[in-house]
C-alpha cells in the first residue's frame, strides 16, 4: 500500500489487471506515468480513448479494424479461396507479417477450454462453417501448438472435412506451448510452408 494518493493505488491496481504485467511491474509503470511530462500523459490517455472509439472488429474475419470490412477482406489481390483460421487477432496480424500468406484470416475469438467453460458456441465456429459456403478450396487451421489449440484444431477438422473442403494444419515449427504472436517472421513462414493436410 502506498502512502501515497488513492489515485496512484488504483492506477497500480488497474495495469495489474493487464497481461504480463504482475504488481511490480504495474507500480513501475505507474510511477513511470507520473514522472512524464503532463502532455505526454494526456497523449496516452487519448490514445486509449481513440482506439476504443474508432477500432472495431470486422463483420466477415472478426480482425481489429478502422474500416468496414478490414483491408485484408476487401483487398482484391487476396486469395477468396483460403483461409486461415487464428483464436485471436494477435495471431492474423503476426502471421500476415511473415508474408508468407495471401489469403483471408477467420478469427475465433478463442480456443476450446472445457476447464474454462469455453465451448465450440463461445467461438465464432458458425461464422467460419458459414463463410466456407461460397468459393474456400482450403482451410489452414493455425491455432496455437497447445493442448488447447489442438482440440481445437481437431474439432475444426472434424467439422470442414466433411465439406469436401481441404483442411490443413500449420507445420510444427513452432515450439509447442508457445504463443504465435511471439514467434519470429522466419518461423512463421516455415510453418505456413510446411502445413500438413489432417
Amino acid at each position: 500500500m502506498f502512502n501515497s494518493a488513492g489515485s496512484v493505488e488504483r492506477l497500480v491496481n488497474w495495469l495489474a489487471r493487464l497481461p504480463g504485467v504482475g504488481r511490480k511491474s504495474a507500480t513501475r509503470l505507474a510511477f513511470h506515468i507520473l514522472k512524464m511530462p503532463t502532455e505526454q500523459a494526456l497523449e496516452l490517455a487519448n490514445l486509449v480513448r481513440e482506439v476504443k472509439d474508432k477500432v472495431s472488429v470486422c463483420s466477415i474475419c472478426f480482425n481489429i479494424t478502422e474500416t468496414e470490412p478490414c483491408r485484408i477482406c476487401s483487398d482484391p489481390k487476396r486469395r477468396r479461396d483460403l483461409i486461415c483460421v487464428v483464436e485471436e487477432a494477435m495471431d492474423a496480424t503476426a502471421l500476415d507479417k511473415a508474408e508468407g500468406f495471401n489469403g483471408l484470416y477467420h478469427i475465433l475469438g478463442g480456443r476450446l477450454s472445457p476447464l474454462d467453460g469455453i465451448g465450440p458456441d463461445d467461438l465464432r465456429i458458425r461464422a467460419l462453417l458459414e463463410r466456407l459456403a461460397g468459393e474456400v478450396n482450403e482451410v489452414i487451421v493455425a491455432t496455437n501448438p497447445n493442448v488447447e489449440g489442438e482440440a481445437t484444431a481437431t474439432y475444426l477438422a472434424r467439422l470442414i472435412k466433411p465439406l469436401g473442403i481441404k483442411v490443413t494444419r500449420i507445420a510444427r515449427g513452432l515450439p509447442v506451448g508457445s504463443d504465435l504472436e511471439f514467434a519470429d517472421a522466419m518461423t512463421l513462414s516455415r510453418a505456413l510452408e510446411g502445413r500438413q493436410e489432417f
